[in-house]
Formats: structure tokens, sequence, C-alpha cells
């Protein structure tokens, strides 16, 4: 297996069918970087439009329409001591009758972060809290990943779909295996919008938004069909699905989750209804962007159990 160094020249802030930066073989680990949400790199510099440009796409041989791409996050990490989030929350966040109470997002400025990469922590420093600083741990994680998007449609990486694109879900952090429906030649993998902190919902907008160094590992799995983006780590199995309104961005989480017990660990239909019934749990990815993510867990204890 080979690993590939691609230092990033082009950004694309939709995900489609781009020319590839690189072709790559199953199995191969690509080392690279990503640029904030805004375009700047490592050093701050601005070198492209947002929003949320992408690096990539990333060309894996033989993947064709109707296989799996399987991608690991070997290493996601901030690049620059510097990040920045929104300072107020989205209007759809909260009551209608409460809006009016709320700052303008327009006229607030950006809160500006400091980010101490060998304590794993970022300040708050603009606005300032003194006596008191908010200090939080870092969770770096990527907000807008996926592949090219079916029937060559090429869509703004402020959306998301069965291809992936700007889920904006916390627990894709470095460790984690994401799973993707291949639609076009080669998958066609994209990266970006490095977070180094954000909570549930990306309820602002964005997270502590920073650049990153990024290493992943893909894997073709030929003719595993799968409808929606699936993801594991030690610990879980997860399905994701992104739509508006908010339960149909649940009805499909869920359904994929199904489709996967019982297709491939064979569990019994009854069965299964009665364990997603009583150990499901839902996590909420973007709620700030034309779709919403929900992502559908279920803890592999449960699984192991049954098998």
């Amino acid at each position: 297996m080979t690993v590939h160094q691609y230092q990033p020249r082009v950004y694309h802030s939709a995900l489609g069918s781009f020319t590839p930066v690189l072709r790559i073989a199953s199995g191969d680990t690509v080392v690279t970087t990503t640029v904030d949400a805004a375009g700047q790199d490592s050093s701050g510099t601005k070198v492209t439009s947002g929003p949320n440009p992408q690096t990539g796409p990333f060309y894996v041989e033989g993947a064709e329409p109707g296989d799996v791409l399987a991608v690991r996050f070997d290493r996601l990490w901030p690049n620059r001591r510097t990040g920045w989030s929104s300072s107020a929350l989205a209007p759809n966040v909260v009551d209608p009758s409460f809006v009016t109470e709320m700052p303008s997002r327009q006229k607030s400025p950006r809160a500006q972060w400091e980010l101490d990469l060998e304590k794993g922590t970022g300040t708050l420093v603009e606005p300032e809290t003194r006596p008191r600083r908010l200090i939080l741990p870092l969770r770096p994680m990527l907000g807008c990943f996926g592949v090219a998007p079916p029937n060559r449609q090429t869509i703004s990486s402020d959306t998301s779909g069965t291809y992936g694109g700007n889920m904006d879900y916390r627990g894709f952090v470095q460790g984690v295996t994401v799973y993707f429906p291949v639609f076009s030649p080669g998958g066609l993998l994209f990266v970006g919008d490095g977070h180094a902190v954000q909570g549930d919902g990306e309820i602002t907008g964005t997270g502590v938004e920073t650049s990153f160094d990024v290493a992943f590992t893909a894997k073709l799995l030929k003719g595993k069909e799968i409808g929606w983006p699936r993801a594991e780590n030690e610990e879980y199995i997860m399905t994701i699905g992104n739509a508006r309104p908010l339960d149909q961005a649940l009805q499909h989480a869920t359904s994929e989750m199904l489709r996967w017990l019982l297709k491939e660990f064979c569990l019994d239909t009854r069965l299964t209804h009665i364990l997603l019934g009583q150990c499901v749990e839902y996590d909420i990815g973007n709620v700030f962007d034309p779709a919403y993510t929900v992502v559908c867990r279920l803890n592999n204890r449960w699984i192991r159990l049954l098998k």
C-alpha cells in the first residue's frame, strides 16, 4: 500500500465530477491539508473562496457505481494556532417569538480563538471573558466531506445528501471509518471544513473553523451497495440521514440502520425492530444548512450479544 503526499493547488466549493487531483489504489493512504471554511490556509492566508472549500477530488482506481468507498480518518488535527466561529445562534434553533431578542448574525463579529496544539485546548480570546477565560478541549472533526453526487450533479458544499457533504457531525473524528455509496467512476472523494471544536447541531452555523492536516486511508468494497452514508468506530455502528425536515433525516438514518442489521448482520426482522426500539441512540448533526443531519447509532455490544 502506498502513502501519497498531496499539497492542494486547487479547491472546490461544491462536490461533483471534477478532474481528479490524484489517483490512488484501494488501501492507499493520502496525507494532505485543508483550508478553513472561509478559504484560509495554515498561515492564515486566504487562498480560495468559500463556502467550505474542499480538497480533492481523489480518484480510487476500480471504483464504480454500485460499489462502496470506505474512508478511515487516520489523522485529523489543526495546523494553525488560530480559529474563528460565529458569535450568534441561528434563528431557526429557537422559538420564533424569541428571534427578536437575539443579536443580529449579520452585525455580530466573529469570535476569535487561540488553539494550543500541544495542550489540545482552544481559548476564546475575542470577545474577552476575563477574569475567567473560556477554554475548551479540542475535538477535531471534519464538517464537510463525501463523494461525487449521483447523476453527475455538482452540489454546493453548503448542503448534504446520499453522497455525504456538509453534515457537520461532531462524531466524525480521527479513527472513524465512513462508508459512501459510489455514484461516479473513481468515487471522487472530497475532504474539508475542519472544526477544532463543535457542539451538536452546529447551531451557530460554524464550529471553531481552522485549517487541518488530514490523513485518510481509502478502501474499495466491490459490489456492496448502500443507500446512505454509514460509519463505525470501536464502539458503535452509525447510519447518516441528510434531509429537511428533521424527521425525514431521521427516517433515512433509521431505514439504513435496518438494512445494515438485516442484510449484513443477518439478524431476525422482529428481533431487529425490538432491539432498535430499546437500544437505538440518535445524534443531531447539522441543523443550520439546507439539509439537516441525523445519525442513528447502535452499540456494538448489542450486536455481539445477538449474533
